[in-house]
């Protein structure tokens, strides 16, 4: 078992009750981006808010390489993963999440994936070849974005917006605020003392940017919220991917799209290693409803914000918070 940094009893983490075991939800959407009809899924798709992406074209042994890595780092001493932190946001991180007082059964690492402004704490991640785990990186960050910007050049399509890049071009542009993480949760044996208790390895949250990419292990432990309050376990599948609606899509859709609460639990045998890439706009940008999306007479739900100002709101905020209600015009009547 890895051993958390600033060790502490279960008590000092998020305890929830379990619920009766329901199985695994089997209501999550696919999407195959070969499909001739894609276009029209993905848009019923980001409707429901999540979705699972097959046939993406971000080779399996991208994937293999950077898990491998991301394991050996973890798996390092924890004395060695403490020189790569604490984050700044960047670098190596465990327990904390954010500095407003969340905890997790987890530890991280966080890089932004514009390699000039990598933090210099991303190069001690790996003390003996940094190279190696960073050009691991570069390859799956690349593949990934280039998917999620297929994904959004679809949508347009759906949506018949025009021009087609008017969302990706968010993410290719070379000040895209866009981050990628590592997570790992290790096993937690104690688990079973913990009579009918789960552990809580990231709490509930929407992710604020415009999607987020995912791709974990074979082992469980993401929920999702569903509409009427119900928390459901979404089935592992370690060769696809699973994209999240962010809070800033779902303002430029003025409410269509709809970011959807979800969360992760640790496991008491496996452990669970995930890899998220965040699109994120650049810090400038203006996010709002795209006009061509507003019926006649229809006005915008949202207060108009630049991402920055979304950005540090959200850094001062909870995990659990309604971060994106503070900008609701009607919050600010």
């Amino acid at each position: 078992m890895v051993v958390l940094s600033q060790p502490a009893a279960l008590d000092d983490y998020s305890l929830i009750q379990a619920r009766k075991p329901t199985g695994l939800f089997t209501g999550i959407p696919v999407v195959d981006l070969s499909d001739p009809d894609a276009k029209n899924l993905i848009v019923k798709a980001c409707e429901f808010g999540i979705f699972k992406v097959v046939n993406h074209g971000v080779p399996v042994e991208f994937m293999n390489k950077l898990e491998a890595e991301a394991l050996r780092f973890f798996n390092l001493p924890q004395s060695e993963k403490d020189r790569a932190g604490p984050p700044d946001p960047f670098g190596y991180g465990s327990k904390r999440i954010g500095p407003n007082g969340d905890v997790g059964w987890i530890e991280y690492v966080l890089l932004n994936t514009n390699p000039e402004v990598i933090s210099h704490k991303s190069f001690s991640i790996f003390q003996e070849n940094p190279e190696m785990f960073l050009s691991a990186v570069d390859r799956y960050v690349s593949a990934v974005k280039k998917m999620a910007c297929e994904v959004l050049e679809l949508v347009a399509d759906g949506l018949e917006i025009k021009p087609r890049n008017v969302l990706s071009r968010l993410l290719r542009d070379e000040k895209s605020d866009s981050c990628f993480r590592l997570n790992h949760y290790p096993p937690c044996p104690e688990l079973q003392a913990l009579s009918g208790r789960n552990l809580v390895g990231f709490g509930e949250h929407t992710d604020p940017q415009i999607i987020s990419v995912l791709r974990s292990n074979n082992t469980s432990g993401l929920q999702i919220c569903l509409r009427d309050g119900t928390w459901v376990t979404v089935p592992p599948d370690q060769f696809s991917f699973f994209i999240n609606v962010g809070d800033s899509f779902q303002v430029m859709t003025n409410g269509r799209f709809k970011s959807v609460k979800h969360r992760v639990m640790a496991d008491h045998t496996k452990s669970r290693i995930s890899m998220i890439y965040f699109g994120g706009p650049p810090l400038s940008e203006k996010i709002a409803p795209l006009p061509s999306l507003l019926a006649e007479g229809e006005e915008s739900i949202y207060n108009e914000f630049s991402w920055w100002e979304y950005k540090r709101s959200a850094y001062k905020s909870r995990l659990g918070d309604d971060r994106l209600g503070l900008f609701e015009k009607s919050a600010s009547q």
